[in-house]
């Protein structure tokens, strides 16, 4: 009999090792985790403007689509601005269409002065020729010069006429642009009272109500984006040499039971987590107990399914007998 038990104790101690030996070697291939936590990007829904609130859309926990209209702000003194600033660029563009005739007015009293200036000089060359012949008084040659003269101060004054043109054109040019710009800026103003969704997600801590007075980029609700979720999970850092991006996850999340999402790792953080706490442990200490660190391992999910929640807990174990394969 107590041979009998004396086999059956080394049985079960040998089927114990066995089983020990065969579960660290899971363990070793299988790393896994039930410190993981699923993520996703968290916006923050904030004017650009400050202004009254007319109307909220949406509720809490609603899904929206990227572009839809989440609340809208008092556009009044917006929308008399962007009036105001219309106005003043068609102003400006009729000053401008004036002053484009001006400049065709001045350029035909150019053209016409240079060809009268000709007529003048022609004609005051011949006169001298004949005076000098004997052919023509002094007191012609004297009313030809002075012709001759008179047409090109003509001239002068025409070119000055056109060249003042042509400046004043540019300077409204100029003042089209600046008024533009204030158009433009005005318009920006009067769609940022409309406030919308950037991407498609779930509103979440939503209490703004109409009449509430908002301040520009003063945050207002969170926007949960719908598009990008993964999961944080914390493994020892005995595990992290046989962790390497690419490598093949399955996760399972708490609140889906009988559920398992797939991914892969992404990246492995440069810190553990107490490294970037407010306090950072200080083991300066003779007598400190030596404690495993956890480093955060980012798991970018294959396909998000429906009922995933931000902050949901979740156990992640990774293949490392498996290729990598760029996440």
């Amino acid at each position: 009999m107590k041979y009998a038990k004396g086999i059956l104790a080394l049985v079960v101690l040998v089927a114990l090792a066995i089983g020990i030996y065969f579960y660290w070697q899971h363990q070793a291939r299988y790393p896994s985790t039930d410190d993981a936590y699923v993520q996703a990007n968290i916006i923050t829904i904030a004017p650009e403007i400050t202004g009254r609130v007319t109307a909220v859309n949406v509720v809490e926990n609603q899904l929206v689509a990227a572009g839809d209209v989440l609340f809208t702000l008092d556009d009044t003194v917006f929308a008399n601005a962007v009036q105001q600033a219309e106005q003043q660029v068609q102003s400006l563009q009729k000053t401008g269409e004036a002053l484009a005739q001006q400049v065709v007015a001045a350029t035909a009293q150019v053209t016409s002065a240079t060809a009268a200036k000709q007529v003048a000089d022609e004609q005051a060359a011949r006169t001298q020729t004949l005076l000098g012949q004997g052919n023509a008084s002094q007191v012609q040659g004297d009313d030809d010069t002075a012709a001759a003269v008179q047409a090109a101060a003509a001239l002068d004054s025409a070119q000055s006429g056109l060249a003042q043109a042509n400046a004043d054109v540019i300077a409204n040019q100029d003042d089209v642009v600046a008024a533009q710009a204030q158009l433009n800026t005005a318009q920006l103003a009067l769609d940022h009272a409309t406030v919308k969704a950037p991407v498609a997600g779930w509103i979440a801590n939503l209490t703004l109500r109409p009449g509430s007075v908002v301040a520009a980029y003063q945050p207002q609700f969170a926007l949960v984006d719908a598009g990008d979720w993964w999961v944080d999970a914390n493994f020892a850092e005995t595990d992290l040499p046989r962790i390497v991006a690419g490598l093949p996850v399955s996760i399972e999340v708490d609140m889906l039971p009988g559920v398992t999402l797939t991914g892969k790792v992404a990246s492995l953080g440069i810190g553990s987590g107490s490294s970037f706490s407010l306090l950072p442990a200080q083991n300066a200490s003779s007598n400190w107990v030596k404690v495993t660190q956890r480093f955060a391992v980012r798991v970018t999910l294959d396909e998000p399914v429906q009922g995933l929640r931000v902050g949901a807990s979740a156990n992640a174990t990774v293949d490392t007998t498996a290729a990598p394969v760029a996440p």
